[in-house]
């Protein structure tokens, strides 16, 4: 029964509609502190590819003695992302990156391998510049106070979604299993990959016909 439920959730995320995942707010820019608090906890909630690699960071976490402090690697760098946004720095394809990041670490969990704590932060850390990169679009051209409280907004519920996630799939589901022993941690591994090809593909199709 709770492996049913974990696939219910994860096929979720997989049909979730990706077309809000930049406009929080409806599209319009933060103008209080209450808006951008508001924003910042939704943004990573709202987008099919922030969240599914936002829980896949969490599980891939979980399966490490660092599952507390990894995460963490992402959420600096997010918020180091949306700095460079906010100052007009420009990253390359930062859309494309994205994808491809959900797709990469939803297979690295799927294989089951240990690649090590310094591996798994690399990855979140660069993964994370460009999803924070996004983010940042969101609040381009806000005021100071919106943008604070909406950077204190995503990086409180990346971390708690983190946690919860890896809590739920590497704990209580697979009840402590670690590596290719976890399989519930693995087939979580699987929808995230797929979610993140999925994405991958529609990028392809709009390149090629849009």
């Amino acid at each position: 029964m709770n492996l049913l439920r974990l696939f219910t959730g994860l096929s979720a995320l997989v049909i979730a509609t990706p077309a809000l995942a930049h406009h929080p707010m409806g599209g319009e820019t933060p103008g209080t502190f209450m808006d951008g608090l508001l924003s910042g906890v939704g943004h990573p909630i709202i987008g099919l590819d922030h969240l599914a690699f936002i829980v896949a960071v969490g599980i891939a976490a979980a399966l490490t003695p660092q599952r507390f402090v990894l995460p963490l690697a992402f959420i600096v760098a997010t918020v180091a992302g949306t700095l460079i946004h906010l100052a007009a720095v420009s990253l390359p394809f930062p859309e494309a990156v994205i994808a491809l990041s959900v797709a990469a670490i939803g297979f690295v969990i799927l294989s089951g391998r240990d690649v090590g704590p310094v591996v798994l932060g690399a990855l979140f850390a660069v993964a994370g510049l460009f999803h924070g990169f996004a983010y940042g679009e969101a609040v381009f051209g806000a005021e100071t106070t919106p943008v604070l409280a909406y950077l204190a907004g995503f990086a409180v519920t990346q971390y708690l979604i983190a946690i919860a996630a890896g809590y739920v799939v590497v704990e209580m589901i697979g009840k402590g299993l670690k590596g290719a022993q976890n399989m519930p941690a693995r087939l979580s591994g699987a929808m995230v990959a797929g979610a993140g090809c999925l994405i991958v593909g529609e990028q392809a199709i709009a390149a090629m016909f849009g």
